[in-house]
């Protein structure tokens, strides 16, 4: 079995559906399962409809027809008028009116799992159906029936024993189009399984059905050693382990999801990362064995972090129950840490605020510590550092932290220069 997996950028258009069958038709599709995440930028599209139905803006209805005739153009470009595919979009359409209607949870995760989910279904009921269109027979698969998960909505964790046994009985097709990022939850609620989550759909599949691999087929070459929109000059890397790819992963490197990493390790199913443009072009594999190859500094870029100084108010020293303390507060808050270092009285971590609370825990921690901090840094990570890629990162801006181990450098910016308390 072979599992490839299609995102938003390479779904986005009636082009770009084409040219998914032209990937399979070059590949071969025999025994294969493709995971496709909502089409373009709609997965954004969705999140305004969510926060328009939590505010009860009047601009609701108005996203919600931005959704719908965006996927009706694509699919007046790829159907007949009289296409099975339209009543299909327009049940799913009134599945998402018949949910807004009768929900009663005020609960945000909840209400966002079971709006957002409709982005995967509505995309891979399109390209299902064009699939059959265009004489390749497949059979479409709610992935809901197949990965179970708890009920931790936005952030599910895999009940990986039913699931696996849920795949191996509903996995029967030549060819399977199936949904990446939602789950199945209790209470048949769906969940999703965190941000970019398609990329682990695809591992997940590849583990419970002992993949013979996994291609990620992206708008790049390949995984490269730099963000080419932040980075010229950037470097193709033709082989990576799976260590070094996860390492790349934990410090924000966006091309492969961290939660991926890890099912294919454990099974040793290589992963490929292709262009779905230049199909003569062999990619990246991720693979037991060699760290990198080119081996080449590489450069992870995380903009809006911040820096907070922390320090006890008695001048004392920052021992233990400090930082147990501190700890706690940046768990009880949902922030990131991406960087941490202490010194006799104070304690620096670097952070990133995905769930908007850095001002509550600012002054919640206030009430016991002197706090300073500095907001809109970049931290940059160099992976297999050398002096020269270390001094070009330094000329970026202030540097405020520097950061050094054998495999790792990883230095704080400002490049604004601006510092608050």
């Amino acid at each position: 079995m072979k599992v490839f997996k299609f995102g938003g950028a390479s779904v986005k258009s009636a082009a770009s559906i084409k040219n998914v069958v032209r990937v399979l038709k070059h590949e071969g599709f025999d025994n294969t399962i493709v995971v496709i995440s909502a089409m373009g930028k709609i997965t954004n599209a969705f999140e305004k409809v969510i926060d328009d139905y939590v505010q009860q803006s009047t601009t609701l209805n108005q996203s919600i027809d931005f959704i719908r005739d965006y996927h009706v153009q694509i699919c007046s470009d790829l159907f007949q008028k009289d296409h099975a595919v339209f009543r299909e979009i327009e049940i799913i359409f009134g599945k998402l009116s018949g949910f807004l209607s009768t929900n009663r949870s005020q609960n945000y995760d909840f209400i966002y799992d079971q709006i957002v989910k409709f982005g995967e279904l509505l995309s891979t009921k399109i390209v299902s159906s064009y699939l059959n269109h265009v004489a390749i027979p497949n059979t479409w698969l709610d992935v809901r029936t197949c990965i179970h998960t708890d009920n931790n909505f936005r952030d599910a964790k895999v009940d990986w024993e039913r699931t696996e046994t849920n795949i191996r009985q509903q996995v029967k097709s030549n060819l399977t189009i199936t949904q990446g990022f939602i789950a199945g939850g209790g209470n048949n609620q769906t969940t999703t399984l965190g941000r970019e989550g398609s990329d682990f759909t695809a591992a997940i599949f590849a583990f419970c059905l002992n993949a013979k691999n996994v291609t990620i087929w992206k708008d790049v070459d390949g995984v490269l050693n730099a963000d080419p929109r932040c980075f010229k000059n950037t470097i193709l890397l033709q082989k990576i382990s799976y260590k070094e790819a996860i390492e790349m992963s934990f410090y924000g490197a966006s091309v492969i999801h961290p939660k991926t990493l890890k099912p294919l390790e454990n099974k040793k199913i290589p992963l490929f990362v292709r262009s779905f443009e230049d199909l003569k072009n062999t990619g990246t594999i991720v693979l037991k064995g060699e760290a990198i190859v080119p081996e080449t500094p590489c450069f992870i870029q995380k903009k809006h972090q911040y820096l907070v100084s922390i320090s006890a108010k008695d001048f004392s020293f920052m021992v233990e129950s400090n930082l147990s303390h501190i700890f706690k507060l940046l768990g009880d808050f949902k922030l990131k840490v991406n960087l941490i270092q202490n010194s006799a009285l104070s304690f620096s971590v670097c952070i990133e605020d995905n769930y908007h609370q850095f001002d509550a825990f600012i002054k919640a921690i206030q009430q016991e510590y002197t706090v300073y901090y500095n907001s809109n840094i970049t931290l940059y990570t160099i992976r297999h550092a050398t002096s020269q890629a270390i001094d070009m990162i330094e000329t970026k801006g202030q540097v405020l932290l520097k950061q050094a181990t054998k495999q790792t450098v990883q230095i704080l910016i400002n490049p604004l220069e601006t510092y608050k308390n």
